[in-house]
């Protein structure tokens, strides 16, 4: 009984000062470990370095979940790039849930039957929906969304099943239904003209008519290997850099998103920036001598 209280009493994040004392739920994302591209698939000596950082960040802090958006490895196929994202990631508390998305390095840039078989047996399935708390997450293969042509069932099968999931996430008691990806819609507009680090346009349009008409509010993305913030009315498009290799001037980092009731907030961190413990608490007042 007394492991159990005590348990119990561990799970419970409180806010100091708070008016009420209300549980903060929390989530980190990660995205874009990518192993073996800071080297061109040479070696992933950073990118472990870096991954593991992140990992043991993540074991301090303690999140209801992970999520890590996409290109989880640089070489689509790559056995030894693949062993070593799961020796890394097995590194997380098994009471922590992960949950990977898959990335165009992971299944190609124009993904095929084949190649999304083969991502499936050895990383799990591609599209899928998992429930934590508050949150009903829904993770989509946006590499089917972004270039379909070699797998147009697939990408078909995926767009029905999400038609079908968005109706059950809004039939259900979640206060947030969230979407994660590997491509982001679009990077600060909707209507932004397509390139490699969006979706197309004509697709672009007929998903978010979708997710929106279904009260979907936060899409949480990677790719980019910088971070972005962009809105299409009610809806947030949130670009996360990477844990791996930066393209521009954010940092390899994290991002780490506070589910409340009526909001989802969020911020990235540096990895030399990570907060020692989260929520963050504010110090305590300097007595004089």
């Amino acid at each position: 009984m007394r492991r159990l209280l005590i348990a119990a009493a561990a799970a419970l994040l409180w806010i100091p000062g708070a008016a009420t004392q209300e549980r903060t739920e929390f989530f980190i994302q990660l995205a874009d470990p990518q192993l073996g591209a800071f080297t061109q698939d040479k070696d992933f000596v950073q990118e472990t370095a870096n991954y593991e950082f992140a990992v043991a960040n993540v074991n301090r802090l303690r999140p209801a979940f992970v999520v890590i958006c996409g290109d989880l490895i640089n070489k689509t196929g790559d056995k030894t790039q693949a062993t070593e994202y799961f020796r890394i990631t097995s590194k997380i508390d098994r009471s922590i849930p992960v949950h990977a998305v898959a990335g165009n390095h992971d299944v190609g840039n124009d993904p095929t039957p084949e190649s999304l078989k083969a991502y499936r047996a050895r990383f799990g399935p591609d599209y899928y929906s998992f429930r934590h708390g508050r949150v009903y997450g829904i993770v989509l293969d946006s590499s089917l969304v972004s270039a379909p042509a070699k797998a147009q069932s697939e990408a078909d099968a995926q767009e029905t099943w999400l038609k079908a999931e968005l109706a059950r996430a809004r039939a259900s008691d979640a206060r947030h239904v969230v979407i994660f990806q590997h491509h982001s819609w679009f990077i600060e507009k909707a209507d932004e003209a397509s390139e490699y680090f969006n979706v197309p346009l004509d697709a672009r349009r007929r998903y978010l008519d979708l997710l929106k008409s279904s009260g979907v509010r936060y899409v949480f993305a990677g790719h980019y290997h910088r971070n972005a913030l962009g809105r299409d009315g009610g809806l947030e498009m949130i670009t996360s850099g990477p844990v791996g290799r930066p393209l521009g001037a954010d940092p390899s980092g994290l991002r780490i998103v506070t589910v409340k009731d009526d909001v989802l907030e969020h911020a990235y961190y540096g990895m030399g920036q990570i907060p020692n413990q989260f929520p963050i608490r504010p110090a305590a007042p300097r007595r004089n001598p």
